[in-house]
């Protein structure tokens, strides 16, 4: 590195996979342990995001499904392959991947912010249109079984009523 060039910290973000042999809680406290390596490598967190566990794409290590977790944070360029070297080794983390990460100003987080809020209410809405198409759905299928039990017990009762020993 060069004398005249100051060294800033760098934004990254690290996404990671924890297999599916932990529990939810032991999956939060892995996580603790990655957020806790990067601090001590003297990276500084901006943002993290626990996504819960998720189906992979594909199997790793006879493993289906994951928890996830991302982290946003600052550091030093030359630090990153300590932190990248500790997470390989590490039999708590399935695969990670660091990135280098722009830096979003304000204006462009209350941006995506309304975008999640509109996506959210979208995802209410056909929600809620499924949920009354099955009910339309059920409601009709019941008054099938009604009309054709009704039919069952008219004949029932025509055979009943025809019976020769009925008296």
């Amino acid at each position: 590195m060069s004398k005249t060039k100051k060294a800033e910290k760098t934004h990254y973000e690290i996404l990671f996979i924890i297999p599916n042999k932990f529990t939810e809680d032991e999956a939060k406290t892995v996580m603790g342990t990655v957020e806790k390596t990067i601090t001590e490598n003297g990276g500084q967190i901006t943002h993290s995001e626990y996504w819960g566990k998720k189906r992979l794409a594909y199997e790793i290590k006879h493993d289906t499904y994951g928890y996830y977790g991302l982290f946003e944070f600052n550091l030093e360029g030359e630090l990153l392959a300590k932190i990248d070297q500790t997470l390989r080794l590490s039999t708590d983390v399935l695969r990670h991947q660091i990135i280098v990460k722009k830096v979003k100003s304000s204006e462009e987080v209350a941006r995506d912010q309304e975008i999640r809020v509109k996506i959210d209410s979208k995802k209410a809405e056909v929600e809620k249109k499924q949920i009354e198409k099955t009910k339309k759905t059920s409601s009709t299928i019941t008054k099938k079984e009604r009309k054709v039990d009704l039919k069952d017990l008219d004949e029932k009762l025509e055979g009943i009523l025809n019976a020769d020993d009925l008296i």
